[in-house]
């Protein structure tokens, strides 16, 4: 019947999808996925009534190297990586020598917390974090009284 493509797209030729495909291929970047890892780190989080928790993965850092701060409303967890390895041999020659660098920054955006009462430990290569919820203030119910002439605050002569 009619060949209607939504948003005035028009079917394309053979030519023109490979085009497309070869294109999709080299702008994608391949390392992506290595970049990403590389520069970043496993978070989980979970939350309750009072609080939340969060568990970041720092394999092989020290808690000098971790630095954990709230700007409202955002929490970031950064850690710099610096380590050096050097073997020499008896000439005190290098035989091998590697460096790592890196730094790792997460942030998370949260409202309504407690910033005085946030607490992060550090054990076996995992942070946790206990970041407190404020508490909500509750509601006070308000009577209404009845309206007669005394209690307003104008009298009339």
């Amino acid at each position: 019947m009619f060949d209607m493509v939504p948003f005035g797209k028009r079917r394309d030729d053979a030519f023109g999808m490979l085009a497309k495909s070869l294109n999709d291929v080299f702008n994608d970047d391949f390392f992506a996925p290595i970049k990403s890892a590389t520069m970043s780190f496993r978070t989980d989080i979970r939350e309750s009534e009072q609080a939340y928790l969060i568990e970041a993965e720092l394999p092989g850092l020290k808690k000098e190297e971790i630095d954990i701060d709230y700007a409202s409303p955002y929490l970031t967890i950064k850690a710099v990586r610096k380590e050096e390895n050097a073997e020499e041999n008896k000439e005190h020659q290098i035989v091998r020598r590697e460096r790592r660098y890196g730094e790792y920054v997460r942030r998370f955006y949260v409202q309504d917390i407690a910033e005085e009462e946030i607490r992060a430990s550090l054990k076996d290569g995992v942070l946790k974090l206990e970041v407190p919820k404020r508490q909500k203030m509750q509601g006070k119910r308000i009577e209404i009284q009845d309206g007669d002439s005394n209690s307003t605050g104008s009298q009339s002569e």
